[in-house]
């Protein structure tokens, strides 16, 4: 993916927004949740995840976002389901780099490279990070 292309990285994360995947509930009685939500924005969501011996097996999400986070946590729903808790782990932190302006594998996170000059952005980092950070929290729960 060409992450010189601001046209196409703008148009990932508008195609996420405006029909984000996997925003729903989940009413399997084996999903873990976590509410997260932000003092400087609208982000309020519920994540859900479904671990299954060590697999994620579902991700989503439901709640008011704004496009950042919408279409971040739609992007990472699809990019962990079916990974195991040690590859999702590995996407997360990839994805920190990016965010931070580090370097980072950019095969692993897909189309979340869209992102990749969101931390020149400081005010946007939270809200590309929220549905993330609700992930390591289930991640490192599920460890325990």
């Amino acid at each position: 993916m060409d992450l010189q292309d601001p046209q196409l990285m703008r148009s990932i994360i508008m195609d996420h927004y405006q029909y984000p995947r996997n925003r729903r509930e989940c009413h399997d009685h084996n999903c873990k949740s976590v509410h997260m939500n932000s003092e400087s924005c609208i982000d309020d969501i519920m994540v859900f995840v479904k671990v299954d011996q060590g697999v994620i097996k579902d991700f989503c999400f439901t709640g008011q976002a704004c496009t950042i986070s919408t279409a971040s946590t739609s992007i990472l729903s699809e990019l962990v389901k079916n990974k195991t808790l040690a590859e999702a782990k590995v996407i997360v932190d990839e994805y920190r780099k990016m965010v931070n302006l580090e370097l980072f594998d950019s095969e692993s996170l897909q189309e979340a490279v869209a992102f990749s000059n969101i931390g020149k952005q400081a005010n946007r980092i939270k809200c590309a990070l929220i549905g993330w950070d609700a992930l390591s929290q289930i991640i490192a729960e599920s460890e325990e």
